[in-house]
């Protein structure tokens, strides 16, 4: 059997994780809404029209931020069409996605979700078709209190109490050619500022983020972030990336390896980052929020009618090795949580999505759902440094791929240690030795597993076969702990500090 060592010291940690890193997002897209987490007159329905059935599946992710409305979504959307009286809200075309709105739901019935839910919202304002005064009025009718024309037309809504969204994405992937009201740098960079300036000056405690590249294989990416935070740097907090992932061609080894592109996207976008902080000797430091990822190649080319509403449109059916690199992308993400502070799973139900809803049925959990959730659950505190010596392996896009990816979190209060890993070997067996160097007392009291299943394993309405089981608790000697891990196998294990009263 090959070996892999991972050395962990309690006083090593990398940084304090930002719960933000878990989150999520909802777009006016296909049935992310209409059908997804609203849709009146189903029998799991509340008062308000929202799937309690969804609600539970949501809460089981422990999903502490949803980005909101959009997406490409946003830079065509009026939001004054979403607020006020259903009866009198416009029904209009949509052109992000050829479909038709029928702004049954809008920013207050999202911000009410929210609370039920037991979330926060992240709101997307539209810099494509509109610009810095709409942003303006937006966040006075959300956060500000009232006597003033925005916030006392939000109590004339019904919604007395201000929503308090403390962070704002500017526009959406403005550098697309596809994107409604697409900018150049220049344009985006100056739009971003002064929307960026009176959205902060109509409330002083909210957090911007601007729009970095749609992806890094965009012909401007590097430029673009460099270009557009030399004009904003001084106003905005974060900058936004996008990436997703496919299996084109069938490649396992190959997909599994992706998670390295991720790496080296963040490394190059933090430095792009500390090249301006450098050149404008400022002492501020830009985070990232990297708001959209997934895997998404399933759906692709799916038709839609045109100028239907909330269609069957981007519904991936993920399958075990999906599942598998959503683990090693958000440990990915973990691994630099020094500076990703905000990250969305794109999206939460339904569209690239870990939750799936039938119209009238039943919710359902994709094979995606279960490391998010893991991670989401257990991976709070900080993240431990920790020396990992594994194993490499070449495929045919990537050379030097370690078979065993880790991480290991610990709480804030020092007494649970978690230990995740992916063995991405197609059919070997590691032996993961942990040396905890000054965890004494501290004892295994679970032990998660996924693996066996095929690659192209998938869940479905009638059944969820691909799911986490028990693994059997791994024994700690001394102070090391060895954790058998089994090929394309994701693994949880959970550990406590022994109390007087623990078995």
């Amino acid at each position: 059997m090959k070996k892999a060592k991972m050395t962990l010291v309690s006083e090593f940690k990398d940084a304090k994780i930002d719960e933000r890193i878990y989150g999520s997002f909802i777009e006016h897209l296909g049935r992310a809404v209409y059908g997804g987490i609203f849709e009146p007159g189903h029998p799991c329905a509340d008062e308000d029209g929202f799937r309690t059935d969804v609600i539970e599946e949501i809460k089981k992710l422990n999903v502490p931020i949803v980005r909101y409305p959009g997406g490409n979504f946003v830079s065509g959307y009026n939001w004054e069409d979403g607020v006020g009286p259903v009866e009198l809200r416009p029904k209009k075309l949509e052109l992000a996605w050829g479909v038709t709105e029928p702004n049954l739901f809008g920013t207050n019935e999202f911000a009410k979700w929210c609370k039920k839910a037991d979330t926060q919202c992240m709101m997307a304002v539209n810099l494509g078709l509109r610009g810095p005064d709409e942003a303006r009025n937006l966040v006075e009718y959300c956060n500000h209190g009232k006597g003033s024309y925005w916030s006392d037309l939000r109590r004339s809504h019904g919604y007395e109490a201000p929503h308090n969204i403390k962070t704002w994405c500017l526009g959406n992937e403005m550098d697309g050619p596809w994107q409604i009201g697409h900018k150049t740098a220049v344009e985006y960079g100056r739009t971003a500022l002064e929307a960026s300036k009176v959205m902060k000056w109509t409330d002083p405690s909210i957090e911007t983020i601007m729009c970095g590249s749609s992806n890094m294989g965009m012909s401007t990416f590097g430029e673009w972030e460099a270009t557009t935070l030399d004009i904003a740097y001084d106003s905005v907090d974060y900058v936004s990336l996008h990436i997703y992932f496919d299996n084109r061609p069938n490649d396992t080894a190959s997909f599994l390896a992706k998670s390295m592109v991720m790496d080296d996207f963040i490394k190059t976008v933090v430095c792009i980052c500390d090249y301006i902080k450098g050149k404008k000797h400022s002492k501020k430091q830009i985070n990232l929020s990297f708001d959209e990822w997934n895997v998404w190649y399933h759906s692709n080319g799916a038709p839609v009618e045109r100028w239907c509403t909330a269609p069957h449109q981007l519904e991936d059916i993920y399958n075990f090795e999906d599942a598998l690199l959503i683990a090693l992308l958000l440990m990915t993400l973990l691994k630099h949580a020094d500076r990703v502070k905000i990250a969305c799973i794109a999206q939460l139900v339904n569209v690239i999505a870990p939750i799936m809803t039938e119209n009238g049925g039943k919710v359902w959990e994709q094979t995606i759902f279960y490391p998010f959730m893991h991670l989401s659950n257990y991976g709070r505190g900080y993240t431990l440094h920790a020396e990992v010596d594994s194993p490499k392996h070449d495929t045919k896009e990537f050379t030097d791929v370690p078979d065993i990816e880790s991480l290991a979190t610990l709480s804030e209060d020092g007494e649970n240690l978690t230990v995740f890993a992916v063995n991405r070997s197609l059919d070997e067996d590691v032996m993961l030795d942990v040396s905890l160097l000054d965890f004494d007392g501290f004892r295994v009291i679970d032990a998660i597993e996924m693996s066996g299943y095929d690659v192209k394993a998938e869940n479905g309405v009638t059944g969820c076969p691909v799911k986490p089981f028990p693994k059997e608790k791994p024994v700690i000697d001394g102070k090391t702990m060895s954790v058998p891990l089994k090929p394309l196998s994701w693994n949880v294990i959970k550990l406590r500090k022994a109390k007087p009263d623990m078995p």
